[in-house]
């Protein structure tokens, strides 16, 4: 195997420790035994975790970009690109339900940890906040396409949180259904009255039978 196909491997099998168990937790000899290398080989990649830890980072951004790009290939539709991100909690449910969001857990523990990595974690939510905020802006929503975009995903960490606190198999699918309900309001509904502090952004409850 290459020294680059090493690497990757390296880093695939951090990412998924650090999610799976958590950053502080995984060792340098967790990773190794994933990988199923010697320490020298792995020493010659990696110095450090906190070498790892970057390396990580900067992979989930690259995926992520790659997602996103992916989408707007796939349609020019800008509220059809937004529930394609609203359905990445039904898409990676199990996950979600056993360990939480990837984005916010590392993010959580990193800020605990008073990493250095911190602020490099948050860039994935910057990601997608600015992302989504470009897609708001093109559904005609410019003056309120940021408030929008950090409510959504605020909406979407939520759901994430909640849902690995509770397992519940129609939490995720309900959740869901008012956010795709919430777009479509968004979409029909002329940009409201800026107030202080900025718009008023609401949630409405489903229309029987569901959670309050």
């Amino acid at each position: 195997m290459g020294s680059k196909a090493t690497r990757q491997q390296i880093v695939d099998a951090a990412d998924l420790l650090f999610y799976h168990q958590g950053y502080a937790p995984t060792s340098f000899s967790d990773i190794a035994a994933a990988v199923q290398i010697s320490r020298g080989n792995f020493y010659y990649h990696f110095k450090t975790k906190d070498q790892i830890l970057d390396a990580v980072i900067a992979a989930r951004l690259a995926k992520t970009e790659q997602m996103l790009a992916g989408w707007e290939s796939h349609t020019e539709d800008p509220a059809a690109r937004i529930r394609s991100f609203i359905d990445i909690l039904i898409r990676n449910r199990s996950d979600i339900e056993r360990f939480g969001c990837p984005v916010g857990t590392l993010s959580a523990e990193l800020a605990k940890l008073d990493h250095a990595s911190q602020a490099e974690a948050v860039a994935l939510f910057t990601l997608f906040r600015s992302w989504l905020a470009r897609q708001f802006t093109l559904l005609g929503r410019s003056a309120d396409a940021d408030a929008l975009a950090l409510h959504l995903l605020a909406r979407s960490q939520g759901v994430a949180t909640l849902a690995n606190a509770f397992a519940e198999d129609s939490f995720i699918s309900h959740e869901v259904g008012l956010m795709h309900a919430w777009l479509s309001e968004i979409i029909n509904t002329p940009p409201p009255e800026t107030a202080p502090g900025g718009p008023r952004l609401k949630w409405r409850p489903a229309a029987s039978g569901g959670r309050q």
